[in-house]
């Protein structure tokens, strides 16, 4: 259950709430019961396995924020500070004259702290707290500070990665510096593989960009990426390599449609604030069935996770590589 969404429908579910518009525009969204009575909600939700889930209760989904203006603006932020008021500006660019902006997030993602920011440019905030969150809520009254949302909109904007040529956006995992675990692996990866390769969760392309530096012999390269904005991302940033690249909005723990000669792969291990283990067991099952038979696997991963004995279960034979104090690599091949 995603409490930050229940909290946030408690908003239009008592006597003093507000009413249910007649159309609303939900950033981060994700579907409720209560939604699909509302008489039009247009979503948009750059996680794949949650933009699914949206799209499975039949609400109409938009691939980026429309330009248009709505007199409800709902926001569910991720745990990053500046997607979170990124997004507040881009909720602001897209309300209507005198409508409402309405965000909820988990205490623990610093819901006190964000609702204190929205003060500051909107002047008063209505405040609700359940289930460990809080929803709080603006009316726009022509008296907001347009210069904190100003401040806010430039954190839209694309930002490089000190001394490189990567590029990056807010929300995206890794978007201040290059991810030490990714770096490790690429510091190790080989220089002979040939064939098609994937990156299961790609990111923002750092490590598929070490995989074709250092393979020259490789016929194609296949990204598979969750979150929208960080493929958008790998496209600018791996544009200048001549192999053939194809980026897959996808949820690896559903499956791959192909089968690859090479894999290489620092899973996620996270859902939101929850450490998730079983995320990355999925991603290690699906690479399993999508490796040829004598494909190779090149893993990194936090030293607490217990990969060695999926990798045993799902029949790899396999080698850890470089020892480290926060990281190992394993380094595997299909049986």
């Amino acid at each position: 259950m995603n409490l930050a969404l229940e909290t946030l429908m408690l908003v239009f579910s008592t006597e003093s709430g507000l009413p249910v518009p007649p159309r609303a525009l939900f950033i981060g969204a994700a579907p409720h019961r209560a939604l699909e009575t509302w008489p039009q909600v247009l979503g948009w939700q750059p996680f794949k396995p949650l933009a699914d889930a949206w799209d499975r209760t039949g609400l109409p989904r938009v691939a980026e924020p429309p330009a248009d203006h709505w007199p409800l603006v709902l926001v569910l932020p991720g745990k990053s500070r500046d997607e979170t008021l990124a997004w507040f500006a881009l909720a602001r660019e897209r309300l209507e004259p005198g409508g409402h902006l309405v965000v909820a997030m988990p205490n623990i993602a610093g819901a006190g702290r964000f609702e204190k920011e929205l003060a500051r440019a909107t002047g008063t905030v209505i405040s609700l707290q359940k289930n460990k969150c809080r929803a709080f809520h603006a009316h726009e009254n022509s008296q907001w500070n347009e210069a904190v949302f100003k401040e806010w909109r430039e954190l839209l904007a694309p930002r490089q990665i000190p001394e490189t040529n990567f590029v990056t956006c807010a929300g995206i995992f890794s978007s201040a510096h290059i991810d030490p675990g990714s770096h490790l692996l690429a510091e190790h990866l080989p220089t002979t593989l040939r064939g098609r390769a994937a990156d299961l969760g790609a990111g923002w392309g750092y490590l598929a960009d070490a995989v074709l530096r250092l393979n020259p012999h490789l016929v194609a390269l296949d990204l598979f990426e969750a979150d929208s904005r960080a493929l958008d991302c790998a496209r600018q940033n791996l544009c200048h390599h001549a192999v053939n690249l194809s980026y897959h909005w996808h949820d690896v723990t559903r499956g791959l449609p192909e089968t690859y000669d090479a894999i290489v792969m620092n899973p996620p291990f996270h859902r939101g604030q929850v450490t998730d283990v079983d995320l990355g067991a999925a991603f290690l099952a699906q690479a399993a069935m999508a490796l040829r038979r004598g494909g190779q696997l090149f893993l990194v991963a936090n030293r607490q996770l217990p990969y060695e004995a999926l990798l045993n279960q799902h029949g790899y034979a396999w080698r850890a590589v470089a020892g480290h104090s926060t990281y190992k690599l394993f380094f595997a091949h299909r049986l």
